[in-house]
């Protein structure tokens, strides 16, 4: 049977996922960071069903600016089940969502130049 994680939340400072495939217990995983073991991973029974939840808190020491990118992966495969990415900082100011904000601030800024200009020419 093929196991999956799939995430249902980020929250206060934790990935949460879920297990589908899984019969008695989740494959052994581990959480790296650059090639780098990350600890606090727990896997925990759901309260309410049968499935298989898991925790990864991402320390904060491995926050900085720029991408951060966390991998999930069986420890007897190898097998990536899932990842996550975080995004910060100023390595970001040439992000497109960056640009897209700017764009849009010079069209308002534009729209209202030429309204202003239709006013005053009529």
């Amino acid at each position: 049977m093929t196991i999956t994680l799939t995430k249902t939340r980020m929250i206060a400072g934790v990935w949460e996922g879920i297990f589908a495939g899984v019969i008695d217990a989740p494959p052994p995983i581990a959480v790296t960071h650059h090639g780098e073991q990350v600890d606090g991973a727990a896997v925990k029974k759901a309260a309410q069903s049968d499935d298989w939840v898991l925790h990864v808190p991402f320390p904060a020491h491995l926050l900085a600016d720029g991408v951060q990118t966390f991998l999930i992966s069986d420890v007897e495969t190898g097998e990536t089940l899932n990842s996550f990415t975080l995004l910060a900082g100023e390595a970001l100011a040439e992000d497109i969502r960056e640009e897209m904000a700017l764009l849009r601030e010079e069209l308002d800024m534009l729209k209202s130049a030429f309204r202003r200009h239709c006013v005053e020419t009529t």
